[in-house]
């Protein structure tokens, strides 16, 4: 379902304010990095299938 540098978009923003998001890993949990301020994080799928809005 998520591919390697897709970039999505989050129902919230991040604290930095961008609500954009560059996925770096893929597998049951999911790396992300804000394109906004380049902080990095890890969710499970199935919580960035809840917070995630559009996929460009």
């Amino acid at each position: 379902m998520y591919k390697l540098d897709e970039i999505i978009y989050t129902k919230k923003p991040h604290v930095c304010g961008s609500n954009e998001w560059k996925i770096l890993r893929v597998g049951a949990d999911i790396k992300l990095e804000c394109c906004g301020c380049k902080r990095i994080i890890m969710l499970a799928s199935y919580e960035l299938d809840k917070r995630i809005k559009k996929i460009k």
